[in-house]
Formats: structure tokens, C-alpha cells, sequence
């Protein structure tokens, strides 16, 4: 895949060939990537999955208390960093490099080298905690588990490997993404084509 800045993905499918109860079945965490990179079509499923928009009404994929949308997805690949916007569906660049590297030094694990991309589930807390106050970390939290789950899920079904990573280093990979202020990277998700079994 080698999306440019700003790029249109392709439409996300709406029906597939496997089942949601087929697809949490599968579900397992799969390390071993086979280094081949993902399609346009798959990465925009999966960046759909995380938090895409669902209706002219603005609703996502994942629930957020109060609809008030402080999620942000970003998806680090071999061709560049970048933002995805739900609302378009499109990627915006953050980064033209290959950030895979340099994301090791806030999770040390040689295997996401191979990934054919790394989603990384951010938030905005301050947009829920203007309406639920104390609330919304946990409010915040529980959404963002919604979209890893719903990640791990579309990959499934796309016949793609993916694991949920939390033991990372939000603060080196928010400089890393140069994400602005106040957005916490909280989940990361690397994703790719099967490797060895």
C-alpha cells in the first residue's frame, strides 16, 4: 500500500463472508507477521472498525459517553504515519517515515517490524470530561477497549493476525506521533498478514 497525504480510502464494506460469531470464534492474538503489506482496502476496514462513522448522523463504530468523540486512531505503517478521519474516511499524514523503528523504543517488541500496520487508539479526554467530570476516564477507557475489540474482530474476519498491546510508553509514542496536547495514545494494535504458525 502506499497511500500520499490525505488519501481518500476506499469505500469500508458493510457485509463480509465471515460471521461475526465466526470471527470471535477465531479471535486470538497472533504475533508472527509475515511482513507483506496491508492494502489500502484492508486498512481502511480496520481504521473503520476502530471508530468509523456509521450514519449522516455522526454515530461510530465504538460508543462514546454523550456521543462526545474523544477518540482518535492513527495507524503507523511501512509508507508513513497517519491520522484517520472517521468523518471522511481518509487517512491524514502526521509523518512520511517508516515510524516502526523508532516506535520500538516505547515498546520493545522486534515483531511489530513486520506489522503492516500499527493502529494506536488514542483519546481526548477533556471532550468527556467537559460533560461526565470524574467519570470520564472510565468512560473513556471502556470505549477504547470497544474499538481494540472491534480491531482484533475486523482482522479476523479480513484473515489478517493482530494483538492488543498496552504495555507501551503513551507519552514517548504521543511526541512520537506528535500528537497534540492533551491526546493520549492508550492502545496500540499492530496488525498484519499471517506469518509463520
Amino acid at each position: 500500500m502506499s497511500p500520499m497525504p490525505d488519501t481518500q480510502l476506499p469505500p469500508p464494506r458493510t457485509t463480509g463472508p465471515v460471521s461475526l460469531e465466526e470471527a470471535l470464534l477465531r479471535r486470538r492474538s497472533r504475533r508472527e507477521f509475515g511482513g507483506a503489506p496491508l492494502s489500502a482496502a484492508d486498512l481502511g476496514q480496520l481504521l473503520w472498525a476502530a471508530h468509523g462513522v456509521t450514519g449522516s448522523e455522526g454515530r461510530t463504530t465504538t460508543p462514546t459517553a454523550g456521543n462526545t468523540l474523544p477518540h482518535e486512531v492513527y495507524a503507523i505503517t511501512p509508507t508513513g504515519a497517519f491520522r484517520y478521519d472517521g468523518a471522511a474516511h481518509r487517512l491524514e499524514i502526521v509523518d512520511p517515515g517508516d515510524l516502526r523503528t523508532p516506535l520500538r523504543a516505547f515498546y520493545d517488541d522486534e515483531r511489530i517490524l513486520r506489522a503492516g500496520a500499527v493502529i494506536v487508539l488514542a483519546a481526548v479526554t477533556a471532550r468527556t470530561a467537559a460533560r461526565y467530570g470524574e467519570r470520564a476516564e472510565r468512560y473513556v477507557a471502556m470505549g477504547l477497549g470497544h474499538g481494540a475489540q472491534n480491531v482484533l474482530l475486523q482482522a479476523e474476519a479480513l484473515g489478517l493476525w493482530a494483538y492488543p498491546v498496552g504495555a507501551h510508553d503513551p507519552e514517548g509514542v504521543a511526541r512520537l506521533l506528535s500528537l497534540p496536547e492533551g491526546c493520549l495514545p492508550l492502545y496500540m494494535v499492530p496488525v498484519g498478514h499471517p506469518g509463520v504458525r
